[in-house]
Protein backbone atom coordinates (compact mmCIF):
# COMPACT_ATOMS: atom_id res chain seq x y z
CA UNK A 1 0.00 0.00 0.00
CA UNK A 2 1.21 3.51 -0.85
CA UNK A 3 2.37 4.67 2.54
CA UNK A 4 2.30 8.41 1.87
CA UNK A 5 -1.46 8.28 1.40
CA UNK A 6 -3.69 8.36 4.43
CA UNK A 7 -6.62 6.16 5.45
CA UNK A 8 -9.72 7.47 7.20
CA UNK A 9 -11.35 5.14 9.72
CA UNK A 10 -14.66 6.38 11.13
CA UNK A 11 -16.02 4.87 14.34
CA UNK A 12 -12.39 4.50 15.39
CA UNK A 13 -13.14 4.66 19.12
CA UNK A 14 -15.86 2.05 18.79
CA UNK A 15 -15.83 -1.73 18.67
CA UNK A 16 -15.07 -2.72 15.07
CA UNK A 17 -13.35 0.58 14.22
CA UNK A 18 -10.78 0.29 17.02
CA UNK A 19 -10.05 -3.32 16.04
CA UNK A 20 -9.57 -2.13 12.46
CA UNK A 21 -7.07 0.51 13.60
CA UNK A 22 -5.10 -2.03 15.66
CA UNK A 23 -5.02 -4.42 12.70
CA UNK A 24 -3.69 -1.65 10.42
CA UNK A 25 -1.09 -0.73 13.05
CA UNK A 26 0.04 -4.38 13.16
CA UNK A 27 0.50 -4.17 9.36
CA UNK A 28 2.77 -1.15 9.90
CA UNK A 29 0.20 1.46 8.86
CA UNK A 30 0.10 4.51 11.10
CA UNK A 31 -0.89 7.13 8.51
CA UNK A 32 -4.43 7.02 9.84
CA UNK A 33 -7.08 9.68 10.40
CA UNK A 34 -9.31 8.48 13.21
CA UNK A 35 -12.84 9.86 13.25
CA UNK A 36 -15.39 9.46 16.06
CA UNK A 37 -17.03 11.19 18.98
CA UNK A 38 -14.00 11.04 21.25
CA UNK A 39 -15.79 12.57 24.25
CA UNK A 40 -17.00 9.42 26.06
CA UNK A 41 -14.31 8.44 28.57
CA UNK A 42 -15.58 4.85 28.53
CA UNK A 43 -14.17 4.31 25.02
CA UNK A 44 -10.79 5.95 25.65
CA UNK A 45 -8.84 2.72 26.13
CA UNK A 46 -10.02 1.55 22.68
CA UNK A 47 -7.97 4.22 20.92
CA UNK A 48 -5.46 5.92 23.23
CA UNK A 49 -2.66 3.38 22.64
CA UNK A 50 -3.18 3.19 18.86
CA UNK A 51 -0.77 4.80 16.39
CA UNK A 52 -2.30 7.44 14.11
CA UNK A 53 -1.62 10.74 12.42
CA UNK A 54 -4.74 12.72 13.37
CA UNK A 55 -7.93 12.39 15.33
CA UNK A 56 -10.95 14.33 14.15
CA UNK A 57 -14.29 14.77 15.90
CA UNK A 58 -17.14 13.32 13.85
CA UNK A 59 -19.03 16.63 13.46
CA UNK A 60 -15.88 18.43 12.27
CA UNK A 61 -14.80 15.95 9.62
CA UNK A 62 -15.98 17.64 6.44
CA UNK A 63 -14.56 21.00 7.55
CA UNK A 64 -11.29 19.29 8.47
CA UNK A 65 -11.11 17.55 5.08
CA UNK A 66 -11.77 20.76 3.17
CA UNK A 67 -9.10 22.56 5.19
CA UNK A 68 -6.39 19.87 5.10
CA UNK A 69 -7.19 18.21 1.77
CA UNK A 70 -5.31 15.01 2.64
CA UNK A 71 -4.34 12.55 -0.06
CA UNK A 72 -6.35 9.44 0.80
CA UNK A 73 -6.03 5.81 -0.27
CA UNK A 74 -9.32 4.75 1.37
CA UNK A 75 -12.25 5.78 3.53
CA UNK A 76 -13.31 2.95 5.83
CA UNK A 77 -16.64 4.13 7.23
CA UNK A 78 -17.50 2.03 10.30
CA UNK A 79 -19.06 4.75 12.46
CA UNK A 80 -22.83 4.53 13.04
CA UNK A 81 -25.57 4.70 15.60
CA UNK A 82 -26.04 0.95 16.11
CA UNK A 83 -28.58 0.86 18.94
CA UNK A 84 -31.47 -1.31 17.73
CA UNK A 85 -33.56 -0.18 20.73
CA UNK A 86 -33.30 3.51 19.75
CA UNK A 87 -36.65 4.10 18.05
CA UNK A 88 -36.20 7.78 17.13
CA UNK A 89 -35.58 7.45 13.39
CA UNK A 90 -34.30 11.03 13.13
CA UNK A 91 -31.17 10.03 15.09
CA UNK A 92 -30.45 7.10 12.77
CA UNK A 93 -31.26 9.19 9.72
CA UNK A 94 -28.70 11.85 10.65
CA UNK A 95 -25.85 9.54 11.68
CA UNK A 96 -26.38 6.51 9.43
CA UNK A 97 -27.90 8.01 6.30
CA UNK A 98 -27.03 11.70 5.87
CA UNK A 99 -23.48 11.37 7.30
CA UNK A 100 -22.82 8.38 5.03
CA UNK A 101 -24.07 10.32 1.99
CA UNK A 102 -21.70 13.17 2.83
CA UNK A 103 -18.72 10.77 2.98
CA UNK A 104 -19.80 9.00 -0.22
CA UNK A 105 -20.01 12.32 -2.07
CA UNK A 106 -16.56 13.29 -0.80
CA UNK A 107 -15.20 9.92 -2.01
CA UNK A 108 -16.81 10.50 -5.43
CA UNK A 109 -15.49 14.06 -5.77
CA UNK A 110 -11.97 12.99 -4.85
CA UNK A 111 -12.01 9.50 -6.44
CA UNK A 112 -11.28 7.64 -3.21
CA UNK A 113 -12.07 3.95 -2.58
CA UNK A 114 -14.96 3.73 -0.10
CA UNK A 115 -15.86 0.82 2.20
CA UNK A 116 -18.77 1.18 4.60
CA UNK A 117 -20.65 -0.84 7.20
CA UNK A 118 -24.16 -1.89 6.39
CA UNK A 119 -25.98 -4.49 8.51
CA UNK A 120 -27.85 -7.79 8.44
CA UNK A 121 -30.57 -5.87 10.31
CA UNK A 122 -31.61 -4.74 6.81
CA UNK A 123 -33.02 -8.24 6.19
CA UNK A 124 -35.74 -7.88 8.82
CA UNK A 125 -37.35 -11.22 9.67
CA UNK A 126 -35.63 -12.83 6.69
CA UNK A 127 -38.79 -13.29 4.67
CA UNK A 128 -36.79 -12.58 1.49
CA UNK A 129 -33.83 -14.69 2.55
CA UNK A 130 -30.28 -13.50 3.26
CA UNK A 131 -28.82 -13.07 -0.21
CA UNK A 132 -26.82 -9.88 -0.89
CA UNK A 133 -28.68 -9.25 -4.12
CA UNK A 134 -29.21 -5.60 -5.09
CA UNK A 135 -32.53 -6.56 -6.72
CA UNK A 136 -34.21 -7.30 -3.36
CA UNK A 137 -33.16 -4.14 -1.49
CA UNK A 138 -36.49 -2.41 -2.17
CA UNK A 139 -38.44 -5.40 -0.88
CA UNK A 140 -36.64 -5.65 2.46
CA UNK A 141 -38.57 -4.63 5.60
CA UNK A 142 -36.17 -4.09 8.51
CA UNK A 143 -37.63 -4.52 12.01
CA UNK A 144 -36.26 -1.32 13.60
CA UNK A 145 -35.16 2.23 12.71
CA UNK A 146 -31.48 1.23 12.77
CA UNK A 147 -32.06 -1.44 10.11
CA UNK A 148 -34.24 0.94 8.08
CA UNK A 149 -31.51 3.61 8.04
CA UNK A 150 -28.90 1.10 6.88
CA UNK A 151 -31.16 -0.22 4.12
CA UNK A 152 -32.03 3.31 2.98
CA UNK A 153 -28.34 4.06 2.50
CA UNK A 154 -27.76 0.80 0.63
CA UNK A 155 -30.66 1.64 -1.71
CA UNK A 156 -29.38 5.19 -2.17
CA UNK A 157 -25.84 3.99 -2.93
CA UNK A 158 -26.75 1.58 -5.70
CA UNK A 159 -28.95 4.23 -7.39
CA UNK A 160 -26.13 6.76 -7.68
CA UNK A 161 -24.86 7.61 -11.15
CA UNK A 162 -21.71 9.05 -9.59
CA UNK A 163 -19.87 6.43 -7.56
CA UNK A 164 -16.44 6.12 -5.93
CA UNK A 165 -13.94 4.31 -8.20
CA UNK A 166 -14.12 1.25 -5.92
CA UNK A 167 -16.73 0.76 -3.22
CA UNK A 168 -18.35 -1.88 -1.05
CA UNK A 169 -21.07 -1.91 1.60
CA UNK A 170 -20.70 -4.76 4.10
CA UNK A 171 -23.79 -6.26 5.75
CA UNK A 172 -22.32 -7.25 9.11
CA UNK A 173 -24.09 -10.17 10.73
CA UNK A 174 -23.61 -10.78 14.50
CA UNK A 175 -20.10 -9.51 15.12
CA UNK A 176 -18.41 -10.30 18.45
CA UNK A 177 -14.95 -9.77 19.87
CA UNK A 178 -12.68 -7.52 21.94
CA UNK A 179 -13.30 -3.78 22.45
CA UNK A 180 -17.12 -4.05 22.59
CA UNK A 181 -17.43 -3.54 26.38
CA UNK A 182 -18.78 0.03 26.02
CA UNK A 183 -21.81 -1.15 24.00
CA UNK A 184 -23.52 -2.44 27.17
CA UNK A 185 -26.98 -3.71 26.17
CA UNK A 186 -25.91 -3.87 22.51
CA UNK A 187 -22.73 -5.89 23.25
CA UNK A 188 -22.60 -9.52 22.12
CA UNK A 189 -24.15 -12.37 24.08
CA UNK A 190 -20.58 -13.60 24.73
CA UNK A 191 -19.68 -10.39 26.56
CA UNK A 192 -22.90 -10.57 28.61
CA UNK A 193 -22.39 -14.29 29.28
CA UNK A 194 -18.83 -13.77 30.48
CA UNK A 195 -19.96 -11.09 32.93
CA UNK A 196 -22.90 -13.17 34.17
CA UNK A 197 -20.62 -16.19 34.72
CA UNK A 198 -18.18 -14.02 36.68
CA UNK A 199 -21.00 -12.57 38.79
CA UNK A 200 -23.33 -15.57 39.27
CA UNK A 201 -21.76 -18.68 37.76
CA UNK A 202 -24.67 -18.98 35.33
CA UNK A 203 -26.03 -17.38 32.15
CA UNK A 204 -29.56 -16.19 31.40
CA UNK A 205 -30.81 -16.66 27.83
CA UNK A 206 -34.09 -15.54 26.31
CA UNK A 207 -36.92 -18.02 26.06
CA UNK A 208 -38.32 -18.57 22.59
CA UNK A 209 -41.60 -16.83 21.86
CA UNK A 210 -41.92 -18.34 18.40
CA UNK A 211 -43.26 -21.69 17.22
CA UNK A 212 -40.58 -24.04 15.94
CA UNK A 213 -37.75 -22.62 18.08
CA UNK A 214 -36.87 -24.10 21.48
CA UNK A 215 -35.55 -21.86 24.25
CA UNK A 216 -31.99 -20.73 23.47
CA UNK A 217 -32.08 -22.29 20.02
CA UNK A 218 -32.66 -19.03 18.17
CA UNK A 219 -30.07 -19.10 15.38
CA UNK A 220 -27.72 -16.34 14.26
CA UNK A 221 -24.71 -16.06 12.01
CA UNK A 222 -22.00 -15.07 14.50
CA UNK A 223 -18.75 -13.71 13.05
CA UNK A 224 -15.54 -12.94 14.92
CA UNK A 225 -14.36 -9.35 14.53
CA UNK A 226 -10.92 -10.53 13.37
CA UNK A 227 -12.59 -12.06 10.31
CA UNK A 228 -14.49 -8.83 9.64
CA UNK A 229 -11.33 -6.73 9.62
CA UNK A 230 -9.49 -9.35 7.55
CA UNK A 231 -12.16 -9.01 4.83
CA UNK A 232 -12.04 -5.20 4.94
CA UNK A 233 -8.24 -5.21 4.74
CA UNK A 234 -8.35 -7.60 1.77
CA UNK A 235 -10.84 -5.33 0.02
CA UNK A 236 -8.85 -2.11 0.34
CA UNK A 237 -5.52 -3.82 -0.39
CA UNK A 238 -7.09 -5.18 -3.60
CA UNK A 239 -8.57 -1.76 -4.40
CA UNK A 240 -5.26 -0.02 -3.69
CA UNK A 241 -3.29 -2.41 -5.91
CA UNK A 242 -5.74 -1.69 -8.78
CA UNK A 243 -6.73 -5.37 -8.90
CA UNK A 244 -10.32 -4.61 -7.89
CA UNK A 245 -12.75 -4.94 -10.79
CA UNK A 246 -15.53 -2.36 -11.15
CA UNK A 247 -18.07 -5.18 -11.48
CA UNK A 248 -17.22 -6.14 -7.89
CA UNK A 249 -18.44 -2.81 -6.54
CA UNK A 250 -21.58 -3.22 -4.45
CA UNK A 251 -23.09 -4.67 -1.30
CA UNK A 252 -21.78 -7.82 0.36
CA UNK A 253 -22.85 -10.05 3.22
CA UNK A 254 -20.26 -10.43 5.95
CA UNK A 255 -21.07 -13.42 8.14
CA UNK A 256 -19.66 -16.95 8.19
CA UNK A 257 -22.47 -18.58 6.22
CA UNK A 258 -23.32 -20.87 9.14
CA UNK A 259 -26.10 -20.15 11.65
CA UNK A 260 -25.47 -21.30 15.22
CA UNK A 261 -27.63 -21.26 18.36
CA UNK A 262 -27.27 -19.06 21.40
CA UNK A 263 -26.82 -22.24 23.45
CA UNK A 264 -23.80 -23.13 21.30
CA UNK A 265 -22.45 -19.64 21.92
CA UNK A 266 -22.86 -19.83 25.69
CA UNK A 267 -21.43 -23.34 25.87
CA UNK A 268 -18.34 -22.08 24.03
CA UNK A 269 -18.06 -19.18 26.50
CA UNK A 270 -18.13 -21.54 29.49
CA UNK A 271 -15.57 -23.75 27.76
CA UNK A 272 -13.27 -20.76 27.27
CA UNK A 273 -13.35 -20.39 31.05
CA UNK A 274 -12.93 -24.16 31.60
CA UNK A 275 -16.32 -24.34 33.33
CA UNK A 276 -19.40 -26.53 32.91
CA UNK A 277 -22.41 -24.69 31.42
CA UNK A 278 -25.21 -23.48 33.72
CA UNK A 279 -27.99 -21.84 31.70
CA UNK A 280 -31.41 -20.52 32.74
CA UNK A 281 -34.12 -19.08 30.50
CA UNK A 282 -35.95 -15.79 30.98
CA UNK A 283 -38.75 -14.02 29.11
CA UNK A 284 -37.65 -11.75 26.27
CA UNK A 285 -38.28 -8.03 27.01
CA UNK A 286 -41.51 -6.80 25.47
CA UNK A 287 -39.83 -3.86 23.71
CA UNK A 288 -37.87 -6.20 21.42
CA UNK A 289 -40.10 -9.29 21.38
CA UNK A 290 -41.95 -8.53 18.13
CA UNK A 291 -38.80 -7.16 16.46
CA UNK A 292 -36.51 -10.10 17.18
CA UNK A 293 -34.67 -12.06 14.48
CA UNK A 294 -34.94 -15.81 15.16
CA UNK A 295 -32.74 -16.90 12.29
CA UNK A 296 -29.99 -15.23 10.26
CA UNK A 297 -27.50 -16.90 7.93
CA UNK A 298 -25.42 -15.06 5.38
CA UNK A 299 -25.22 -16.30 1.82
CA UNK A 300 -21.46 -15.85 1.35
CA UNK A 301 -21.12 -16.85 -2.32
CA UNK A 302 -20.77 -13.25 -3.57
CA UNK A 303 -17.70 -12.53 -1.41
CA UNK A 304 -16.08 -15.82 -2.43
CA UNK A 305 -16.77 -15.10 -6.09
CA UNK A 306 -15.07 -11.70 -5.67
CA UNK A 307 -11.93 -13.57 -4.56
CA UNK A 308 -11.93 -13.76 -0.74
CA UNK A 309 -11.05 -17.37 -0.03
CA UNK A 310 -9.69 -17.39 3.53
CA UNK A 311 -11.42 -19.61 6.10
CA UNK A 312 -13.39 -17.97 8.89
CA UNK A 313 -12.96 -18.72 12.58
CA UNK A 314 -15.44 -21.37 13.70
CA UNK A 315 -17.72 -20.25 16.53
CA UNK A 316 -15.72 -22.33 19.03
CA UNK A 317 -12.36 -20.98 17.80
CA UNK A 318 -13.49 -17.34 17.82
CA UNK A 319 -15.17 -17.47 21.22
CA UNK A 320 -12.20 -19.29 22.75
CA UNK A 321 -9.76 -16.64 21.48
CA UNK A 322 -12.02 -13.81 22.67
CA UNK A 323 -12.64 -15.28 26.13
CA UNK A 324 -9.12 -16.55 26.93
CA UNK A 325 -7.01 -13.82 25.35
CA UNK A 326 -9.17 -10.73 25.96
CA UNK A 327 -12.11 -11.02 28.36
CA UNK A 328 -10.43 -13.23 30.97
CA UNK A 329 -7.42 -10.92 31.24
CA UNK A 330 -9.19 -7.60 30.62
CA UNK A 331 -7.22 -6.91 27.44
CA UNK A 332 -8.11 -4.45 24.66
CA UNK A 333 -7.21 -5.39 21.08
Amino acid sequence: MANHKKIIVTGAAGFIGSCMVEFLNEKGLTNLILVDDFGPEVKRKNWESKKFESIVERQSLITWLNTHQPELSAIIHLGARTDTTEFDYAIHEELNLEYSKMLWNYAVANQIPFIYASSAATYGAGEHGYKDDHAILDQLTPLNPYGISKNEFDKWAIRQQNQPPCWTGLKFFNVYGPNEYHKERMASVIWHSFNQIKANGSVKLFKSHKEGFKDGEQLRDFIYVKDVISVIEWMFETMDSAKWETKNNGIYNLGTGTARSFIDLVNATFKGLDLKPVIEFIDMPLDIRDKYQYFTEADMSKLKNAGYLKDFFSLEEGVDDYVRNYLAIGKVY
